[in-house]
């Protein structure tokens, strides 16, 4: 009876060993995914931003194509380039 109970009792503390590696092995998964999921987050926080960027930047593209085909309209030369000076007096 006493064999019996030594191989139950030798039984039951491997397989508590098992639960405990199990269960901490969970803990670091389950920590690993919070932290992609918060990389997640950020990453489409800055897709966001990047659209809107995009959509900024495209904005542009297209009223300089517009100005370009539609009121043939051109980027000056450095020479036709005039630099006016407004004095802050002289502003009402």
């Amino acid at each position: 009876m006493s064999r019996r109970l030594a191989i139950l009792f030798a039984a039951v503390i491997v397989v508590s060993m098992a639960v405990v590696e199990t269960r901490h092995e969970s803990r670091q998964l389950f920590a690993r995914l919070q932290a992609q999921q918060a990389e997640r987050d950020a990453l489409n926080t800055e897709w966001g931003k990047l659209l809107l960027e995009d959509g900024a930047w495209s904005q542009h593209r297209r009223i300089e194509t517009m100005a370009r085909n539609r009121l043939a309209m051109d980027t000056p030369e450095a020479a036709d380039i005039r630099v006016v000076r407004v004095l802050p007096d002289s502003v009402p």
